[in-house]
C-alpha cells in the first residue's frame, strides 16, 4: 500500500528540527520519501511527478503533519471510571473509588475500557503509550491493543501488600509473578512489534520487598521494562519511609529498580540527591501535570530535572484523575504550570515541551531510530492537525511559531488523520475500523453495571 500525505506543513522533529511545506510517501509501514516543495496548486498532477504511482492521496492542505505523539503513563483499565472518583486525595481516591472499581472488572468490561481509552488516544493523536493495567483480566486489554493497532508497552498491575487493597486485587507474590511471566511469553514483541510487555508493580506501598526484587530480576531475564509510580504524594512517601527507613527513590535504587529500562510515573517530591540518582541511572520520568493538579499531588521539579539532564516525558495518567487522555492538554499544562510556579515565563518553552511528547520520548524509550520524528526509514507513526479554522492562529506558520501553535492553541479535536505503523486508524477525526456508536453503547452499559454493583 502506497499513500501520499500531500501539501502539508511538516514539523519533522529531525535532528535539525526542520519545518517546511511538503509531502510524504508512506509505503506499507515505513516513511519512504519526504519532499520539500512550495504549496501545490495542481496537487494530484504535481505529486505524481514527484512520487510516481501511488494508491491513495490524502490532501493535507491547511494541516500540520506531525510525528505521532507519545504518552509514557496511562491506565486503560480506568477509562470507564471517568467522572466516578473526583475531588479526593490520592490514597482516599485509590482506596474508596479506584481499587474497588478495578476489582469489579470482568474480562469484558476491561476489554471495553481499553478499547474506549485507545480510541480516545488515537483520535487525539497519541500513537504510542506506556500502559499499566489492573491486577486481573490483562489478557482482554492486550486483545484490545492488538485489535485497535496502537503501539504499546503494557503490563498487568502487580499488588501483594497493603491492608487497604480490596480482596479482589490482592494476589500472592507467586501468582503475580507467574501470570506476568505467562503474559510476557505470550504478548511481548507481538502484533508486528507494536506490543511490548512491561512488568508493572503498582508502587512500593502495595508491593512487598520480595515482589519488587523479583520483578527486577524478571525484567533482566526477559529483557522487558519496569513501570511503576513513585514519589507522587507526600502520604505515599511517608508510608515508604516508615516501612523501609529510606526515601522512595533511595529505596528503589537500593533494590535495583532504576535504570534506562525503568519508567517512573510522577516523581514529584524528590530531594536533589534523588534527582541525581534518576539522572545517573538514566531512568525515564513520566510527568503527568493534569493528574498532579487534580489530585493536588504537587509540582514536579521538571525544569530542574531537565536542566540537569533527566529523561522527562509526558503522560495523561488515568481517566478518573484527569479526566482526559489528551496529550495536547498535557503539553499545554506542562508548559504553563511550571512558568507560574517558578515565576519565570521563559522556562518550559513550547518547542522543548513538544520534544517531550515526540523525539525525546522516543529517545527515552530507546525507539528514536524507529519513531518520534518524520524521517525516511522510520515507521509511519504520523498525525495531521487542522490549522485552517478561525480558532487557529491567523499569521503564517513557520519554524518560529509553529511549536507555540501546537502547544498553546491546538486541541486533540484538531487531529484529522492518525497513522500507526503505516496503517490509517483515524481519518477525518473518526476511527476507521471501529463503530464509535456501538463502542459508546457498550461502554455506557458497562458503566451502568459498575454503578449498580456499588449501589
Amino acid at each position: 500500500m502506497k499513500r501520499v500525505l500531500g501539501n502539508g506543513l511538516i514539523v519533522t522533529m529531525n535532528q535539525k528540527r526542520e519545518v517546511f511545506c511538503g509531502s510524504i510517501l508512506i509505503e506499507n509501514e515505513l516513511i519512504k520519501k519526504v519532499v520539500k516543495h512550495e504549496t501545490l496548486e495542481d496537487l494530484m498532477h504535481d505529486l505524481k511527478n514527484v512520487f510516481g504511482d501511488f494508491d491513495e492521496l490524502i490532501d493535507c492542505t491547511g494541516q500540520l503533519i506531525l510525528p505521532g505523539l507519545i504518552q509514557t503513563h496511562t491506565h486503560l483499565t480506568q477509562t470507564l471510571f471517568k467522572g466516578l472518583g473526583d475531588d479526593l486525595q490520592l490514597m482516599d481516591w485509590l482506596q474508596t473509588k479506584i481499587w474497588p472499581s478495578e476489582a469489579a472488572h470482568t474480562a469484558e468490561t476491561n476489554y471495553i475500557s481499553s478499547k474506549v481509552g485507545i480510541g480516545e488516544l488515537l483520535k487525539g493523536g497519541t500513537t504510542t503509550i506506556v500502559n499499566m493495567e489492573t491486577v486481573n483480566h490483562t489478557e482482554s486489554s492486550f486483545e484490545a491493543l492488538k485489535e485497535m493497532g496502537i503501539r504499546a508497552i503494557s503490563g498487568k498491575c502487580m499488588m501483594d501488600y497493603n491492608e487497604g487493597v480490596p480482596r479482589g486485587l490482592m494476589e500472592s507474590m507467586t501468582a503475580s509473578l507467574a501470570e506476568s511471566e505467562r503474559l510476557i511469553k505470550k504478548w511481548h514483541q507481538t502484533n508486528h512489534g507494536l506490543i511490548e510487555y512491561a512488568l508493572a508493580p503498582r508502587f512500593v506501598v502495595s508491593c512487598s520487598d520480595e515482589l519488587l526484587r523479583a520483578s527486577v530480576k524478571m525484567s533482566k531475564t526477559y529483557g522487558v521494562r519496569l513501570h511503576t509510580h513513585a514519589s507522587e504524594n507526600k502520604g505515599e512517601i511517608a508510608i515508604v519511609r516508615k516501612r523501609t527507613g529510606m526515601e522512595n527513590i533511595e529505596y528503589l535504587k537500593q533494590i535495583g529498580f532504576l535504570g534506562k529500562h525503568v519508567i517512573l510515573a510522577h516523581c514529584i517530591h524528590l530531594s536533589d540527591l534523588e534527582i541525581q540518582y534518576l539522572i545517573d541511572a538514566g531512568t525515564v520520568i513520566s510527568h503527568c501535570p493534569s493528574s498532579n493538579m487534580k489530585l493536588a499531588s504537587g509540582f514536579a521539579p521538571v525544569h530542574k530535572m531537565l536542566q540537569r539532564g533527566a529523561r522527562v516525558t509526558l503522560g495523561a495518567d488515568g481517566s478518573p484523575c484527569n479526566n482526559e487522555l489528551n496529550i495536547f492538554m498535557e503539553m499545554r499544562m506542562a508548559a504553563l504550570i511550571h512558568k507560574g510556579n517558578q515565576l519565570d515565563s521563559t522556562i518550559m518553552n513550547a518547542k522543548s515541551v513538544f520534544e517531550m511528547a515526540t523525539i525525546k520520548a522516543a529517545e527515552a524509550l530507546g525507539k528514536d531510530s524507529e519513531i518520534g520524528s518524520v524521517e525516511v526509514g522510520k515507521y509511519a507513526d504520523i498525525i495531521t492537525l487542522r490549522i485552517d479554522k478561525f480558532e487557529s492562529m491567523m499569521v503564517p506558520l513557520d519554524a518560529e511559531n509553529v511549536y507555540a501553535q501546537i502547544v498553546y492553541n491546538a486541541s486533540s479535536r484538531d487531529v484529522c488523520h492518525t497513522f500507526v505503523n503505516g496503517a490509517l486508524v483515524v481519518t477525518n477525526g473518526r476511527l476507521v475500523d471501529v463503530s464509535e456508536t456501538q463502542l459508546y453503547l457498550d461502554a455506557k452499559k458497562a458503566i451502568l453495571n459498575f454503578i449498580e454493583c456499588k449501589s
